[in-house]
């Protein structure tokens, strides 16, 4: 309909500044020409559009305007809900549960199809405080400093600028940007010690979308393996791969990427026994033989 397209370009332009009529047209699928008539139907409602020529030209709606109306239906607001409360699971927030009690007003019905648990990522004492400490420190732009076990045991004293949190693979991490390699990296909560927020201001504005992050140097490997069919499930659940060839037997061979001094997912490999076998790469076929025989000499003693 007209009037979700009109209301579609509203939020565009306040989400994403000056656009070109051609990449209003691709995002709304419409020509070129049904956009400039809403565009003029929008500025004959009152909605301020400024236009612009040249090489940077395109619109953009003025920047003191303020939408004050509701812009989600109803159950748009069900859907953002779900997702809060899925975030709530998670994480323990006073102002994530003020959010949520705001959005809760425009809320009746609580009518979707989906939930979300994530109550898995509620982390101890210890983390829940880190997330505390991080998340005032993210919000004042103050430096960070703590104690940090990479992967490979080496212990190193870390300043850098936190510039968000982050669930993923299982844990949270932090994002930084890390002066002394002048370059941002993510570390992982649960290997920090000692963290504590200085007074010391950040040095540069940190754009998340711009940044490209370095993962602490984590090399990210590429494994195929060879699994029997009794296994499958497991791999799927854990191993967050894809199959890429099955045989009549139903035994298959299974592809995934992980950063390569990762735990959970080398125990996953363990844990299956003789039910799955490394193809390749060779280095990982050979951690896993070198660790099979450690182990067989530890119970030999």
């Amino acid at each position: 309909m007209k009037i979700d397209r009109l209301m579609g370009i509203v939020v565009y332009l306040l989400n994403n500044g000056r656009t070109s009529a051609q990449k209003l047209a691709e995002e709304f699928e419409v020509s070129p020409r049904t956009i400039m008539r809403d565009l003029e139907s929008l500025d004959q409602a009152g909605i301020p559009i400024q236009s612009f020529y040249g090489v940077e030209g395109g619109y953009q709606i003025m920047d003191s305007f303020i939408l004050e109306k509701q812009v989600a239906t109803s159950h748009e607001y069900d859907w953002i809900l779900t997702a809060l409360k899925g975030m709530a699971s998670a994480y323990a927030s006073t102002r994530l549960e003020q959010i949520l009690a705001k959005v809760k007003i425009f809320n009746h019905t609580e009518d979707t199809s989906v939930s979300m648990d994530l109550s898995v990522a509620r982390e101890d004492d210890k983390i829940n405080e880190q997330l505390k400490v991080l998340e005032d420190a993210i919000e004042k732009k103050h430096v960070v400093r703590f104690s940090y076990t990479n992967s490979h045991d080496e212990i190193k004293q870390i300043q850098a600028e936190p510039v968000c949190l982050q669930y993923k693979w299982y844990n949270w991490y932090l994002i930084a940007y890390c002066e002394n390699y002048h370059d941002y990296c993510m570390f992982k909560l649960v290997r920090m010690d000692s963290l504590q927020q200085t007074d010391i201001k950040n040095t540069k504005i940190h754009n998340l979308s711009d940044i490209k992050m370095r993962d602490n140097n984590e090399k990210i490997v590429h494994i195929k393996l060879y699994g029997k069919a009794i296994v499958k499930a497991k791999c799927r659940e854990y191993l967050n791969g894809c199959i890429t060839q099955e045989f009549e037997n139903g035994d298959f061979e299974f592809c995934f990427s992980v950063p390569e001094h990762e735990t959970f997912w080398y125990g996953v490999i363990l844990s299956l026994g003789n039910k799955v076998k490394i193809i390749e790469p060779q280095e990982i076929k050979e951690r896993i033989i070198k660790t099979c025989k450690e182990i067989q000499l530890e119970y030999e003693k």
